[in-house]
């Protein structure tokens, strides 16, 4: 039996497209994913679970803690030095919250009374 032309482009076409695939999915397994405070989960400790830590963009934090005594706000650098929630900020509050790093600083606070001053506040770098 002959191959026509119309074979050919079809295998081609399904030959990038499987390879296409193939891409995209080797750049999500090269995303990582951490527990924001290891074994303790998001606590008091957290400000220094980072250090020695390498992040990239595209990499996932785990934040665990108990969703009716915390919550996890993504906030900028003046609201994690000044551990305040800017107005309108996205409060996470589920106790098992996946956020995926941008590029460049990412900062966390738990906005309840008093945490954030706790130390109940993460600062990473993905590069």
């Amino acid at each position: 039996m002959a191959v026509g032309r119309g074979s050919v482009s079809k295998a081609m076409a399904l030959a990038w497209i499987l390879g296409c695939i193939l891409l995209l999915h080797c750049k999500i397994a090269e995303s990582a994913v951490y527990t924001v405070g290891g074994n303790n989960g998001w606590s008091f400790s957290a400000a220094s679970w980072p250090k020695g830590k390498t992040f990239k963009a595209g990499d996932v934090l785990v934040f665990k803690y108990n969703p009716s005594v915390h919550d996890v706000v993504p906030v900028n650098g003046a609201a994690y030095k000044g551990c305040r929630a800017p107005g309108g900020a996205r409060a996470y509050k589920s106790g098992n919250d996946r956020i995926t790093l941008a590029r460049g600083r990412n900062f966390f606070i738990c906005s309840n009374a008093g945490h954030c001053q706790s130390g109940m506040k993460v600062a990473v770098t993905a590069t």
